[in-house]
């Protein structure tokens, strides 16, 4: 998977051509848990993504493998994210705004050596 930087905004390239079309269409979604035409969800900044569950809150169910290409999608973020977060003293996540701000995308481990 890579990315390129076109006028400040990041694409990124999916694993096949449908799971790019479906990512990008999360940025025409006001709320992507309240559009019914949303079905896969892509954290950025954990390098994660699942299949969006529409009960009318935040929920979606982690995917390990494309649904329409099969490919092995890269492994989560969260584990480490956490940890990073933690190592720099962010223990209670909860409703913090003083995050650092490559820690709200994929700044943080793109960067790692």
């Amino acid at each position: 998977m890579s990315s390129v930087k076109v006028m400040e905004i990041v694409v990124m390239k999916h694993c096949c051509e449908r799971m790019t079309k479906e990512i990008e269409h999360l940025s025409i979604c006001d709320n992507p848990f309240n559009c019914s035409d949303a079905i896969i969800y892509y954290d950025l900044k954990i390098d994660e993504y699942g299949l969006i569950v529409h009960d009318g809150g935040g929920s979606y169910i982690c995917i390990d493998f494309c649904p329409f290409c099969g490919a092995k999608l890269p492994e989560s973020k969260r584990d480490v994210w956490f940890e990073k977060l933690e190592a720099l003293g962010f223990t209670d996540l909860l409703g913090r705004t003083d995050i650092p701000p490559e820690f709200r995308t994929d700044e943080w481990y793109r960067k790692r050596p």
